[in-house]
């Protein structure tokens, strides 16, 4: 019964780094796409939510760097680790995070900016995602 559950999450786990686009343990900037990278941190069951799983992960912006409009099918706390991150939420104006700061986000909520609001220094946020099984980290909005 472990071994099934070690390889179920390990199969999950994989899924998500695939879907996230993590290409190394620490997020980074990926140099041929010039996309934020997720670095996947943790993909956990949680026992105490049942078909739910805990998700941490880091996102490292460039400078001057933005993610795509779009929303998250769980609940989301972010927390800056580093730099500034300006980020808009459904129709709320823009907030300016610095590091130390952290935010939440409502499932599905409109998350129509998240960028590094510096032009000249890298930003890095800790993102921690409760997402129901199977569900994508990320939904993106239609144009």
């Amino acid at each position: 019964m472990l071994r099934k559950s070690l390889i179920v999450a390990a199969a999950a786990v994989a899924a998500l780094s695939l879907s996230l686009g993590a290409q190394a343990h620490e997020g980074h900037v990926d140099a041929a796409t010039g996309k934020e990278v997720l670095g996947m941190l943790q993909h956990l069951p949680l026992p105490d939510a049942p078909g739910k799983h805990g998700v941490l992960v880091t996102v490292t912006y460039a400078p001057g760097q933005a993610s795509i409009p779009h929303r998250h099918p769980g609940s989301v706390f972010a927390y800056v680790l580093e730099g500034e991150v300006e980020s808009q939420l459904a129709d709320g104006k823009p907030v300016t995070y610095k590091a130390g700061d952290s935010w939440y986000e409502a499932p599905l909520i409109v998350h129509g900016m998240s960028r590094n609001a510096s032009a000249t220094k890298p930003a890095k946020l800790l993102v921690y995602m409760m997402l129901g099984e199977g569900d994508p980290p990320l939904i993106p909005l239609s144009k």
